[in-house]
């Protein structure tokens, strides 16, 4: 599997499986099944309440650790210094490893700065390999970056062919910092499918639109996470580094971007909404 290179020469993958929604209870068995498949980097969070299952699909693997590439994030209800170092303890014994590969504060929102700082240490403790961040957008980001010691080695933004983050990639190149991409299947929404874009040039090298999709984004630098409960599905995500896209088929896939994400961080009912997440969210809804 092809991998990136991040701004401290640790190697990463370029295409991961993503477990966003995916319940506690099914959690183990799909991971499972990705790293049967060959997916290595698995993307967790402490708000998806599954890092349990994803450590225990590990830990009976049969994968050596360090062919493994582990991400998981820090939420907002866990912010600050002491609690944010106290969750990375938890976070390690929910994965049942010794290291975490990347670790990234996951919301713009709370002391963040303080749970950088936790981050730092941890990295510095051989607990965290890389550290980063998630959802920090233009002054946010800038500000963090130009702030801390250790910049962040990776930013996770939605991005996909629609929202392709042209924008944020130039502006954290200046930090060495690596663009993952999640919902990099537009959130499974129709229109990834039916594009007719996406369609003809899928056509030509036989394979689906999402796998054009995918090979996009990996062939511009983009770390993607596409996530899948069903195991076909699964393959087909994997499956995308035997064909080659033209510069040609590239920029008529460039122009179907939007400059649009389905998400706004800076609107203060989502805002709201995460702050109160821990409250509402049911992991196996």
């Amino acid at each position: 599997m092809n991998t990136i290179e991040l701004n401290n020469g640790i190697k990463m993958p370029m295409l991961g499986y993503g477990v966003f929604l995916v319940g506690s209870q099914e959690c183990e068995y799909c991971v499972s099944e990705a790293i049967r498949l060959g997916y290595r980097l698995i993307d967790t969070a402490q708000a998806y309440y599954n890092e349990e299952g994803v450590g225990a699909a590990i830990s009976k693997c049969g994968i050596p650790r360090e062919e493994l590439f582990l991400t998981t994030k820090v939420w907002i209800s866990n912010a600050g210094e002491e609690k944010a170092a106290r969750s990375i303890d938890e976070s390690l014994r929910k994965l049942r490893t010794d290291y975490i590969d990347l670790l990234l504060v996951h919301q713009p929102f709370g002391d963040y700065y303080g749970t950088y700082r936790a981050m730092e240490k941890a990295y510095r403790d051989g607990k965290v390999r890389a550290i980063g961040l998630s959802n920090f957008y233009d002054a946010r980001f800038v500000d963090l970056a130009e702030n801390m010691e250790i910049k962040p080695a990776v930013l996770q933004l939605e991005t996909h062919v629609f929202s392709q983050q042209a924008r944020m990639r130039e502006l954290i190149k200046d930090y060495g910092t690596r663009l993952m991409a999640w919902g990099p299947l537009a959130q499974g929404t129709d229109r990834i499918f039916t594009n007719e874009t996406l369609k003809n040039i899928g056509a030509k090298y036989g394979k689906t639109s999402a796998q054009v999709a995918l090979n996009f984004l990996t062939g511009e630098g983009i770390v993607a996470i596409p996530k899948s409960v069903h195991t076909l599905r699964m393959t087909e995500n994997l499956d995308i580094e035997s064909f080659e896209l033209t510069e040609t088929d590239r920029e008529m896939i460039r122009k179907l971007d939007t400059g649009l994400s389905k998400v706004d961080f800076n609107d203060p009912a989502m805002a709201k909404y995460l702050l109160e997440y821990d409250k509402n969210f049911n992991p196996d809804n």
